[in-house]
Order: C-alpha cells, then sequence, then structure tokens
C-alpha cells in the first residue's frame, strides 16, 4: 500500500515534511502517526491507514511535498499474492490514470455529448470559503488560471472537497466559448482583468563580495511571506496612532496577579487586550468585518475570533483565541496561556489559525515604541501595541510620570473610514484608562 498525502484541508496543497517517526521494517499500527508535517503555519501529524509493516520512506525531512504524492509504502496483513495478481487484472481506475500533479495538457476538441457540464451555469456559480481561502487547486492550475485571466472561484470543482483540475478548466473555458457567441466579451465578469505581473526576480551573487551562509526558507516563512505580499499589494491600508496611560492598569493587573496564579494562570496586559478589544469590536461590527470583493458585499460577524500574533523560533504565528466577547478575564487569561504555549511549541493545529475576525500584536515583551502592523487578511483591521514607557504627563495642571502604552491601528480603508478608525480606538484608550475593576476580580 502507497500512503499518499491527503488533502489536509481546505486551500492547502503542500507542506514540508519536519520529522519521520518510523523506519523500514517497522511494524506500524491503523491510525499510528508516521510522519510530522508543517502545513502553512501548523505542524501536524500523518496517520497510518491500515496497519502493516513499512518497506519503503519515499520522502525525507525537510522536503516539501504535494497531496497526492507518495510519503511512505506499508506491507498490510492482508497483501498477499493473489490480490496483488488480482490488482494486476483489474484495469486501472480512473484516479490511478491521473498524474499526481495536474500538468498542463493541450485542450482535447469534445463533442456535444461528451463535453464536461457543470450542473450549476458558471454565470451563477461562485465559490464560497468559509476560512477565506481560494478554491483548492494545484499550483499548476492556478498558474494557467492567473495567465488566462481566470477568476477559479468561477469554475466548479469536480474532485474531493471541490477540488479543481484541468478538465473543469478545460469545461469552463469552452462554455466561455460559448457565452462569447450570445454577449459581447466585456461584459462577461467571469474573467478577471490582465494581471499584472511583477519583474521576475534576479538572484545576486553575494559571495563575490564575501563569506556567506544559505539557509532555505522554511514552509512556515514563505507562507508568511506570500501572505503579507498579498496584504500589502491589494489593501489599502491607513495606520491610526494613539497612546493610552495604563498606569493604573498596571497597578491593577499588580494588585489580583497573586490570585490569578492560585488559579494557575497569568494575569497580563494581553489578557486585558483581549476583553477590551473584543467588546469593543461588538460596539464597532464594522472592523470586525470582512470584504467580500467577489460579491461586492461587506460580511459583518456575529462573533469575536481575536487572533493573538505570537513570536516563535520559527516565526510569526497567529492562534486564534474563539468568542473572547463572551468570556471572562479569568477565561482569557488561561486560554492566552494555553494557546500561546500551544503556539511555541508548534502544536498548534490548522482549526486554531483559522477564523480570526481580529488581530492584536503585541511587542510590548520585547521592547519598541510605535509600529504599524500588517492587516491579517481577510480581516480589515490589526492593532500593533508597543512596550509601555514611563513619561512625563501633565494630569490637571501639574506634571505626573505615568506609564504610556502606544498603539496603531493599521485598518482596510475600503471598508473602514478615518472616523470609524478614530472612534474605534479612542474606546479601546478609554476602556485601559479606566478599567472596570469588577472584570478582573474573581
Amino acid at each position: 500500500m502507497d500512503v499518499k498525502l491527503p488533502q489536509l484541508a481546505e486551500g492547502v496543497e503542500s507542506g514540508t515534511v519536519v520529522t519521520i517517526l518510523v523506519s523500514v521494517g517497522q511494524e506500524i499500527k491503523k491510525d499510528q502517526p508516521f510522519m510530522e508535517l508543517e502545513t502553512q503555519k501548523a505542524v501536524g501529524s500523518i496517520p497510518a491507514p491500515d496497519s502493516g509493516t513499512v518497506t519503503n520512506i519515499h520522502v525525507k525531512e525537510g522536503m516539501e511535498v504535494s497531496v497526492g504524492q507518495v510519503l511512505i509504502s506499508i506491507a498490510t496483513e492482508t497483501t498477499n499474492a493473489s490480490s496483488a495478481e488480482g490488482a494486476q487484472k483489474q484495469p486501472p481506475t480512473p484516479s490511478e490514470k491521473r498524474p499526481a500533479r495536474d500538468a498542463p495538457s493541450v485542450p482535447t476538441r469534445h463533442t456535444g455529448a461528451d463535453r464536461p457540464r457543470p450542473d450549476v451555469p458558471i454565470e451563477d456559480y461562485r465559490y464560497e470559503s468559509k476560512t477565506g481561502f481560494p478554491p483548492p487547486a494545484a499550483p499548476s492550475i492556478r498558474k494557467i488560471a492567473r495567465e488566462l485571466g481566470i477568476d477559479l472561484t468561477r469554475v466548479k470543482g469536480s474532485e474531493s472537497g471541490g477540488r479543481i483540475v484541468m478538465a473543469d478548466l478545460r469545461a469552463f473555458v469552452q462554455q466561455l466559448q460559448q457565452i462569447a457567441f450570445r454577449q459581447k466579451p466585456e461584459t462577461s465578469p467571469l474573467v478577471s482583468p490582465s494581471p499584472v505581473r511583477p519583474p521576475q526576480a534576479e538572484s545576486v551573487d553575494f559571495a563575490k563580495w564575501g563569506p556567506v551562509r544559505r539557509e532555505r526558507m522554511s514552509s512556515l516563512r514563505r507562507t508568511v511571506s506570500q501572505r503579507m505580499i498579498h496584504s500589502w499589494s491589494t489593501i489599502p491600508k491607513i495606520n491610526q496612532f494613539d497612546d493610552a496611560d495604563i498606569t493604573a492598569l498596571l497597578a491593577l493587573r499588580k494588585k489580583y496577579t497573586a490570585a490569578y496564579e492560585k488559579k494557575e494562570t497569568h494575569l497580563t496586559l494581553t489578557s486585558f487586550l483581549v476583553h477590551v478589544v473584543a467588546r469593543s469590536l461588538k460596539k464597532h461590527p464594522r472592523v470586525n468585518a470582512s470584504l467580500d470583493e467577489g460579491a461586492g458585499e461587506i460580511v459583518f460577524k456575529d462573533y469575536c475570533h481575536i487572533g493573538i500574533a505570537v513570536d516563535t523560533e520559527a516565526g510569526l504565528i497567529v492562534p486564534v483565541l474563539r468568542d473572547a466577547d463572551s468570556k471572562s478575564l479569568l477565561q482569557l487569561s488561561r486560554e492566552l496561556h494555553e494557546i500561546t504555549e500551544k503556539t511555541r511549541r508548534r502544536k498548534v493545529s490548522l482549526e486554531d489559525l483559522q477564523g480570526g475576525t481580529f488581530t492584536i500584536s503585541n511587542q510590548g515583551s520585547i521592547g519598541g515604541g510605535h509600529f504599524a502592523p500588517i492587516i491579517y487578511a481577510p480581516q480589515v483591521a490589526i492593532l500593533g501595541v508597543g512596550q509601555g514607557q514611563a513619561k512625563p504627563v501633565a494630569v490637571g495642571k501639574k506634571i505626573a510620570i505615568r506609564t504610556i502604552l502606544p498603539l496603531c491601528l493599521a485598518y482596510d480603508h475600503r471598508v473602514l473610514d478615518g472616523g470609524d478608525a478614530v472612534r474605534f480606538l479612542k474606546d479601546i484608550v478609554a476602556a485601559l484608562e479606566s478599567f472596570d475593576e469588577t472584570d478582573a476580580a474573581l
């Protein structure tokens, strides 16, 4: 039995082998993890589909693998010569005929009877993503669609999970040709404008100026890079800066630190920030929304899931605290500590990283003042928090030393106007400066 990389999640096409947990000749049980794989920002284990003996390992640690690629081979308990002979006599199934990766091919001519037809007219079909990721398709399919200017959200995938293959793309193009005879090409919303292609990056020989050391970008770093480029190049971002006097808040934290430690958790500034932000988002639902560009609609969410940017040895990872608006400060502190530790150990799942409606990036623990974070699409805003500094401040008619917290709200100007951002940030500042002690008391 050849064990192939399954479709792990919507929009996930590949991953990097982190650890191989078995060796050739080892007995393995059904559902026993045999490999750890890094996909996007999560590390997860791949279970064996059956019991048997490992006969071959086809990949190495650090290798990038894609969906459908063979990982290991297993001699199962039911394998025998007669079953192998019977398998040879049977004609290959369509899935066996199909290559592991969809490759560009020359379009074939179809008669009216055998031409693939989707069960929904392409004028009406649109892919609906619950996670914000694009429709699943191989990189080769995405490249062809990009070169032809085809919007893949209008192509109905025929494979498991709605995965788009070459036959689906070919059928879509053929139907576009039919539509072209009925309407002017410029009126069709199904083909996007020709994309602006960035210039090809040139490789520079840095070694000619002195010694260098090269390190391959990890799957996590490549994922972060791609998302940041997409966010920077597609979102018109505005930065709104402000300061919060957290002198009283820090005194409140010090007062209740011991009580929270008795509950086996830590009361941190980030705990207060999540509590304040979650309640402010309910008051300002537009900041908690997302933009559906395809439908031309703003999606308002009745849930509030806060993403927390965590600095790990492997790079920046953003796990999500769910339903933050309905939880007490104690619950938020406990869950924040648990998911932060889980993230630093790279034990978060893809589910832990998806569904966020707003993100907080707190750099206070490592220093730094104001900074402008990049929006974590498909969210429309992110709060950047620097380190609190003791500064002389006018309090009434006197000068006093107060701890000032630098804040920056980066927001998508397509959804939020300046007034929306200012009001939201002012509410956060006010809540931090006059935090209700009853919300901290146990």
